[in-house]
Order: structure tokens, then sequence, then C-alpha cells
């Protein structure tokens, strides 16, 4: 076919190919190497696969263990008995200083992880993590295991216990802990000097273009460049200058009386700024009815004040933390940097939601390693991109920038650079970006330089053309989003062009198109013309170019990614456990004779989402995030008792992945 006939053609002239008898392979699954460095992506232990499973249990691939590091309840304080699975059975605990309390102890739901190895110490360093949300059926004892149940009782709920509001905004932001590997394995270090939980209440500062708009002003902050917390924390990321960025994604679920406001309002440019990314009439946890912060029609514009990119300094605990506006607003998945080839800082960033696109921002000025300070506002000035992935396998990054004689201007209805920022997605829509299926992760790989995005799923797939969120468009599968009912999701490798981060032209393929391969229904696909939009199955699956069904395991919904020190492909999922089982952790090779051929290594317990996915630098340990074990059940019914058993309620925790023989993974 045209499409990818030409494509493969232009991607592999610019490859050092591999050669077989004298003829290059064509197909994608066989792209080859890109240099000495990337072909240490086939090293790394070899793991026997496991099978997926529906147990309640953490299995793992022989050879492999791991220890809970901290779980949700835990104290990170001496002095403090923590909040234990125990304790979840009754409402006891939640008392007038319970949210006090959660403010010095671990989180639920615990998500992106990032680890700053220390510079004085082997073996020791921090780690943030993510705290996304709270269900409540899983944490407060009588709340109904049934959605519909749960809808229904929950504003009574609430108003009989209103202390859980203050409870729930303590337990969502971040925790910043310190880590060391000992004899018994890691442990975490209570009341270590840089010990600190960022949460929904936490002062910040609002730098960037957004600083002080209009757009950002509320009553309780006129100036609009201050604001009260970070919640809906998702994925992550971490600078070369050795901070943290948290980023706030479904922040829409948490504001409520938007309906109500809208057809009151005569505020015709704060409606526009929602148009893209509407808010609800019924919040989805109900804060907004003990909270005028999260009632729209009291503070209109408080949430365009979330759905940001926030750095944090793990190492000073007093610091105050900023949203970095340049990174543009929308449903962040992460911020995974690179340095460009002249040392500035690349930053890849997924818009997590149907049909929404993939982001780069590139750095105005040059990092500095020798001066730590002189990186501390970097990310406020450069140039915000989004991606078009075209048919022929080549692409675009379209910038995002205000320029009265471009596209983005006050005759597109954009003021100025504050406009564009908050009004993101609506500013992508101009300039003709991709819709994606679901962009999470997208992660730069520090070995090769190519890039990985996983996008989860999209069963919205189909072919017709409709208003769709805010603007109308076709819903039908394209040349990067190839299947109809995406369901399984898949991952697209894209390779800059000069294989430099701040370039804005890039090549791109299909590197996995997820799904089961053993299912005898589903054509295993080794060639990548087979990949053409409109040919393909709910079923099909692609794997690289592996052909060999029966040493591939199955996958669903790849969510967060990572890459161990060797360069292979880790790959964490989050996926409707009907579709195979369990959600896992996969381990992949991205070049040589073995690139395609994913195994599982880990399944998580029943109801869990597996997250995190970092490696330590000496590519020993992997920490992983494992997220509401339990989901589909409650803490009256348990449908998982992970990780302390006994039939108590399950608990979100953070586990650390290890070799027994204690060689890198």
């Amino acid at each position: 076919m045209k499409y990818f006939g030409a494509v493969l053609e232009q991607r592999l002239s610019r490859r050092d190919l591999l050669v077989a008898g004298g003829s290059a392979l064509a197909a994608a699954g066989a792209l080859p190497a890109i240099g000495a460095t990337a072909r240490s992506g086939t090293a790394g232990a070899v793991y026997a696969a496991i099978a997926p499973t529906r147990e309640d249990a953490l299995r793992l691939s022989p050879g492999l263990r791991a220890q809970v590091l901290i779980g949700f309840g835990d104290p990170l304080f001496a002095g403090d008995a923590g909040l234990t699975a125990r304790d979840l059975r009754s409402l006891k605990w939640l008392d007038a200083d319970a949210a006090a309390r959660q403010g010095r102890r671990f989180s639920t739901n615990n998500d992106a992880l990032a680890f700053f190895p220390s510079r004085s110490r082997r073996d020791t360093g921090l780690l943030c993590v993510n705290h996304e949300y709270v269900e409540a059926e899983l944490v407060f004892a009588g709340v109904s295991a049934d959605e519909k149940a749960r809808a229904r009782d929950r504003d009574a709920w609430l108003r009989a216990n209103p202390e859980a509001v203050a409870w729930m905004r303590a337990a969502h932001g971040v925790s910043v802990l310190e880590v060391r590997k000992g004899l018994r394995g890691w442990q975490v270090v209570k009341g270590a000097k840089a010990t600190r939980r960022i949460t929904a209440d936490t002062p910040m500062d609002i730098a960037g273009p957004a600083r002080g708009a209009a757009l950002m002003r509320t009553v309780a902050d006129p100036t609009g460049t201050r604001v009260l917390g970070t919640f809906a924390n998702c994925a992550g990321g971490k600078t070369p200058w050795g901070t943290y960025l948290t980023a706030e994604e479904n922040i829409q679920d948490y504001f409520g009386g938007a309906r109500s406001w809208a057809a009151a309002s005569t505020d015709e440019a704060t409606k526009r700024a929602y148009r893209r990314w509407p808010l609800r009439e019924r919040s989805a946890y109900g804060w907004d009815l003990l909270d005028a912060r999260f009632d729209v029609r009291q503070e209109p514009r408080e949430a365009l004040r979330h759905g940001w990119i926030v750095e944090i300094d793990p190492e000073d605990p007093t610091s105050t933390p900023k949203k970095r506006t340049a990174l543009g607003r929308f449903c962040h998945e992460g911020a995974n940097t690179i340095l460009t080839k002249d040392g500035r800082v690349a930053a890849y960033m997924g818009d997590d939601a149907e049909f929404e696109y993939v982001y780069k921002f590139v750095t105005r000025d040059r990092f500095d390693p020798k001066v730590r300070a002189a990186n501390r506002d970097l990310l406020d000035h450069g140039t915000l991109y989004v991606a078009r992935f075209d048919a022929d396998g080549r692409g675009e990054w379209l910038p995002l920038v205000h320029d009265e004689n471009g596209p983005l201007n006050s005759r597109t209805g954009f003021a100025d650079q504050a406009e564009v920022v908050i009004r993101c997605r609506e500013a992508a829509d101009v300039l003709g970006a991709t819709p994606m299926d679901r962009p999470e992760d997208v992660e730069p790989s520090p070995v090769s330089g190519r890039v990985y995005m996983a996008l989860t799923k999209n069963d919205s797939r189909k072919d017709e053309r409709r208003d769709f969120m805010g603007r109308e468009i076709d819903l039908g599968p394209n040349a990067a989003n190839p299947r109809p009912k995406n369901d399984f999701g898949h991952i697209v490798e894209l390779i800059e062009d000069g294989d430099d981060a701040a370039g804005t032209r890039f090549a791109w393929n299909v590197f996995l198109l997820a799904g089961d391969p053993r299912n005898t229904a589903a054509r295993l696909l080794t060639l990548a013309e087979d990949l053409a939009p409109g040919g393909l199955a709910r079923e099909d699956v692609f794997y690289a170019g592996h052909a060999d069904r029966a040493r591939l395991s199955p996958i669903a919904c790849p969510d967060n990614l990572g890459f161990d020190p060797s360069g292979r492909l880790w790959i964490v999922t989050d996926a409707d456990t009907g579709l195979i089982g369990n959600n896992g952790c996969f381990v992949v090779p991205t070049t040589g004779p073995e690139r395609g051929l994913l195994k599982q290594v880990l399944s998580a317990p029943v109801g869990a989402e597996v997250c995190g996915c970092e490696f330590t630098p000496d590519g020993k340990t992997l920490f992983l995030s494992i997220q509401h074990p339990g989901e589909g059940g409650n803490v009256d019914a348990p449908v998982s008792h992970w990780p302390d058993g006994g039939g108590l309620p399950a608990r979100s925790a953070v586990i650390a992945v290890s070799r027994e023989d204690g060689a890198p993974l």
C-alpha cells in the first residue's frame, strides 16, 4: 500500500539498516539499532514470561522478588501509629483531626514515581509519589460498592460526614520520602529532612505566561498569581536539575455547578475557556457541597488554575511549588524530559482523553549542569508544540505560539500567549493536530532518543464525523490510530529528525498494537503495510514485526512507560480485567533481533492498576505503584486483601522489584 510503502523507504533510508542476505528487512518490526549505545537495548536479563491471571496476589517471573515499601495510611513521621487496614473497617478514625493526621501520612491511589539519588550517599535517595484521587468505597466504611447507589447516597453521606471533604483534600497531591537501601531492602526514613506532603490545600505560585492573566483571577486571588493545591495528579516526570514534575489530569471531576453557572453568566471569555474542557454540573467527589472553591457558581475561574504541570523541589521542603503554565493546560499525563543537542530541555506530554493530542515543550534557554539555581525558571520560557501525524509516516511539531501574523492571533480568538496556554486544546484544534487514542505516558529513551507514546485505548473510534468535546472531528481511524474500537490500545514510536529533541519534524511508526495473540481469531500482523486504517479488526495485534505468536505475552491498555539503563522499554497497564486478566508489568526490547518480543513479568492483585515504572540509576530496583487494589468492591466487602491479607480491606502501595541475585534488572 502507498501509505506504508513510502514511509518505510523514507524511514529506513535514514538509519543504519539491518541487512539480511544483502536485503533490508522491509517491516517496521525490523527497524534497526541506531548506533552502538542503542544496540545495548537488547542487553539485560532474560525473564520467563508469566501467564495472565485473575488471582488476588502479586505474581512475578522466576528470579524476581518484590517488597512493599510503603502503603496507604503508613506514617511519614515518628510517633504516629498510622491508619491501618483494620482501622478502615469503621469510621471512628474520621474525626475533626483526620485531615491534619493525613497531611503527615502516605496517602492512597499512589501513581507516578520519581527517584532522585543522593549526591552524598550510595543506596539513598528521595522518592516523589503522586496521589491521584480517592475512591470513597475503598476508604470509607459504609459506602456502597455499587456505583448507582453510591451516587444516589453521596450528598447525604457527605453532609453527615463533613470531615471527609477536608480529609480527601489532604489525601491528594504528592508525598516526598527519603528511602534507603539496607540489608532488609529499601526502607522509608521517617521524618527525614526532605519528608513532605503536598496536598490540595498547599499554596503554590502560578508561573509562566498565564501568571496574572484575567482568566486566572478569582475572588480569593484577584492577582491571578497564587493558587491553593494540586490534585488529580496522574503521571509525572523529572528535570535534569533534580526537580519533580507532577501532572494534573482529570480536574473536571472536582468542580460542580458548571451548567447552572453558564446558564446565568454573561462572562463569555470564561465560558469559551471551558468549551474544549467542560466541567460538570454534579461533581464526581462532592467537594463543592462543602467548599465554595469548587463551586463554579461561586468561583467560576478556579478550575482554570488547575490542569497544569507543577514543579516541586524535593530537596527543599520549604519551597513553594510552581504551576508551569508555559507547558499548557490539558489533562496532563506526565512530562518526561531529555536534553536537545544544544543543551536545552524538551518535555514530552500526553493529553489523556479520547481524541486529544500529544505535546512537546522545548525551553528557550540551555540547562546549566553546574549551577542548579540557574535552571530555576527554565520551564517558564520556550515553545510549546502539538503533534500532527501524517499518513506517510512523517509528522510535524506545530508551534502553539501567539503571533498576530500566524494562525493563533486575535482574529482567531487568542489575545495573547496566556490565552493560548489556557485554551491549549482549542489552539491545537486551530493548528490541525492529530486526535489520538488517549495519549498517556510519552517517554523518550535515554539510550536511543526515540520517543514512545502509550495510547491507552479509545473504544469510541468509529467511522463518523460529529461534534466531540467542543469541536467537530472525524472519529474514524487514522494512520497513527489505525484500529476501530481500540479498547486494547497501542504504542507509537517517534524518531525526531536528526535524533534531536529540538526538531520540528519526525518519522513515526506503530510499535505495538496491543491485544491477545493467544486468541486464534486474532491476526498477528508482522508487516507495517498491514496496519493501514480501515483494514484492522478489534482483535488484530502487532508486536513491532515479531512473528512468533507463542513467545508473545498478551497486553491491554498500556499506560505508564519506563526504560532500564540498557534501553529496554518497560510497560505497565490500566485495563478492564475482563479484556485479558489482572493488570501487570511488561518488558520489551526496542532494538535488535528481539525487538517487539514482549514478556509479562508481573501481575497485580485484583482490581489494581500498575503505575510508576521508575528505575534506580544502577538498574537494580524498579519502583512500581500498585494503585486501587480491590476496585469493584468496598471496605465492607473487599474483593482484594492485598497487601495485608487476613480478610482485611486492600490498600494502595509502592513496591520495589529486584532480582533475587541482586544483579541489574
